[in-house]
């Protein structure tokens, strides 16, 4: 049995602070472990009964009714840690607490909650909560949770590890109105000792389970649970949906640390895992009734064909689709020429294929859809119209992967939905659903096919000198590791600066040179469009009137689009890359897009896609188009430089130019770890 075995799969149960009050927490819990096949015992020293199963401590009732593995602690949480010594005397294994006073109240709280971990560490108890409304698998007719109704939640294909017992139980509530049920729901609450990754690694091997909704809210072992997450993905889907989007703590003094806020990192970090990522737990749902019952092969874009019997909600499909940037392409000659054959000729018929009131051949167009060589999946939808269209069976002509929106009168969508998935077809209830199923299928082809490939960056095998670096420092790193840089000079005084102006190309900028001074345009240190010899004067003297010593003198690079790059150590995830519209805004835009440094050069190159501004790298207005391949080599040396050297908090590129003649980093900057961070990584392998 693993470590989660006596939590999830107990031979016998004990309710610690059984009560003969229905109202208390103790009754409570009792009751929804009534319909437990095994043994369940009440324990409460202040009141035995053995005829009513209530006993003194865990070790009298394992000795009257047989092996208890897990207790159920309904105690205050004052006396909790002494409750879960007494059941570890007695033979138990784990222990669920529900009760709340710990950490999160704060006060002695904290205190009573270390005690519990401590007493859970040295009974070698498996500990869930505390501050949770527990867990329940229904097949098991499991329910160690007081939340009413619980009971009624069916067994079914969908794990949920969820952060809150709330939300595990708000999902489970909507996996089973949509007809789906649970393997296993779980609340983790505190999770002060199982947490999200110890759960996944207990379902990466439980052949109940299709497919896993997690809920993320903190994090405190990133490099755990994306351990756990690329486990279970490799053999089944994860859907997550993580909370905090409008975090905006800052973990560095740089834009790039600033910017890279939990939220988005924690996504990133779980997609780069295999994990498929929605926004609410309605597109959660939506998400995981179609991964229950479909899983795609790897393919990196995958293509959907689209046949609708009603043309508006078919527009709103597919333009959903695009949106998200799922392929809608045209059919191929001979698709066509049979849809022609098929369909009247005042319909659509290129992709996606409008049939008009549905018909007894709408099978047969399914059919032809499915077998065009160029597409990976088809995606239908229609009204119910029994009279003119029996669904199931025109789907079963089919020969290929399929997903349908069907919508109607319950009483006519509930059979039809249901004879659907007997058929392995997954149906979604709206246009908008079927737009986020099909969206978590082609998102989980795609994440498939990155695991695939193992493609990651080696570190950066370059030397860095002592010290702290200034910015001409910094640009002979970048051109060490193959990314431009600006022909440049650093003066130390106003002549050597008279002898660079006469040697570089113009015009020039002419900067401040202190390693110290991060945003140099704040402050005043930065002067363009330098040409002559009096331009020149004019921009030394306004820089030593702010205290500069030393100048940095560069050609001014050629007009484009302004980018910011960078890599900084996540506290949580480690080194991280970002990519996003940059130049003075960047922080006010906060258009950027991240991922984990050990991405590969291809999806480091497709963060450029995840922008908002996305349209501004692709020749807009005739201005020069990034270069993909280039911008995920550039972001993957600069995560490996991170990975290679533990000793460098964050290196930021800012403005990096896309220019008709590829990338220019017109600025650098790189901050070194103090002495007791650095230590601290080289202990933790260099992740940060």
């Amino acid at each position: 049995m693993t470590r989660l075995g006596p939590l999830f799969a107990p031979r016998g149960i004990a309710v610690v602070g059984a009560s003969r009050d229905p109202a208390k927490l103790g009754a409570v819990m009792a009751r929804s472990l009534s319909g437990f096949p095994g043994t369940v015992v009440g324990v409460n020293p202040r009141d035995v009964d053995p005829a009513a199963a209530r006993y003194a401590g865990v070790a009298e009732a394992a000795a009257a009714a047989g092996p208890i593995d897990l207790a159920v602690l309904c105690v205050p949480a004052a006396v909790s840690a002494a409750a879960l010594t007494d059941a570890a005397a007695g033979g138990a294994r784990a222990a669920l607490v529900c009760s709340g006073g710990y950490a999160e109240a704060g006060g002695p709280g904290i205190g009573y909650q270390r005690d519990l971990v401590a007493a859970a560490a040295e009974g070698g108890i498996a500990l869930l909560g505390p501050n949770t409304s527990g867990f329940l698998d229904p097949a098991r007719r499991l329910t160690a949770t007081f939340v009413p109704g619980a009971a009624a939640v069916p067994a079914g294909p969908v794990a949920v590890v969820a952060a809150s017992g709330g939300v595990n139980h708000a999902l489970a509530f909507l996996l089973a109105e949509a007809g789906l049920g649970v393997s296993l729901a779980v609340g983790l609450g505190n999770a002060v000792d199982v947490d999200a990754a110890d759960v996944l690694a207990h379902l990466a091997t439980d052949e109940r389970t299709r497919v896993v909704a997690l809920h993320v809210e903190a994090v405190a072992d990133g490099p755990a649970l994306v351990a756990a997450v690329r486990a279970v993905s490799a053999r089944i889907p994860v859907v997550a949906l993580v909370v905090g989007r409008n975090d905006v703590a800052e973990f560095a003094r740089s834009h790039t640390g600033a910017l890279a806020t939990s939220w988005r990192t924690t996504r990133a970090a779980l997609r780069s895992a295999g994990a498929v990522l929605v926004d609410d737990e309605r597109a959660l749902v939506d998400a995981v009734t179609a991964l229950s019952v479909l899983r795609l092969p790897p393919v990196r874009d995958a293509a959907v064909g689209v046949v609708t019997a009603q043309a508006g909600p078919g527009l709103l499909h597919v333009d959903g689709l695009r949106g998200r940037g799922v392929r809608v392409p045209p059919f191929s000659t001979a698709t066509r020429d049979r849809l022609g054959e098929l369909l009247p000729p005042l319909t659509f018929q290129a992709n996606p294929v409008d049939t008009g009131r549905p018909g007894p051949g709408f099978g047969a167009v399914l059919a032809a859809v499915a077998a065009d060589p160029g597409i990976d999946l088809v995606s239908a939808y229609a009204l119910a119209e029994p009279d003119a269209l029996d669904l199931p069976a025109a789907v079963g002509r089919a020969n290929g992967p399929l997903v349908v929106g069907l919508g109607g009168p319950p009483e006519q969508v509930g059979p039809q939905r249901r004879a659907l998935r007997e058929l392995g077809v997954p149906s979604l209830t709206s246009p908008s659903a079927l737009t986020t199923a099909v969206g978590a299928l082609v998102d989980d082809a795609r994440a498939q096919a990155r695991a695939s490939t193992g493609e990651g960056p080696p570190p950066a095998g370059v030397d860095l000198p002592p010290g702290e670096l200034d910015e001409d420092a910094a640009k002979t790193l970048l051109d060490r590791l193959g990314i431009a840089t600006p022909p440049r000079r650093a003066c130390d005084d106003r002549a050597a600066a008279h002898r660079a102006l006469a040697e570089l190309p113009g015009p020039l900028a002419v900067k401040l040179l202190d390693a110290r001074i991060t945003h140099k345009s704040d402050v005043g240190g930065v002067h363009l469009g330098v040409r002559d010899a009096a331009e020149l004067d004019a921009a030394l003297d306004a820089l030593e009137a702010i205290g500069a010593g030393r100048f940095l003198l560069e050609s001014m690079a050629p007009p484009g689009v302004d980018l910011l790059a960078g890599a900084s150590r996540d506290p949580v995830f480690g080194p991280t890359v970002l990519l996003g519209l940059g130049g003075v805004v960047a922080e006010a835009l906060a258009d950027v897009a991240v991922a984990p440094a050990t991405v590969g050069p291809a999806e480091a190159g497709a963060l450029a896609d995840e922008l908002a501004g996305r349209a501004l790298l692709d020749g807009f207005r005739g201005g020069p188009v990034a270069d993909r391949a280039a911008l995920g080599a550039m972001l993957v040396a600069l995560g490996g430089l991170l990975l290679a050297h533990p000793e460098i908090d964050a290196v930021e590129i800012n403005p990096l130019r896309v220019t008709a003649d590829g990338l220019v980093a017109l600025d650098a900057v790189l901050t070194r770890r103090g002495p007791h961070e650095t230590q601290s990584a080289r202990r933790a392998g260099g992740a940060g």
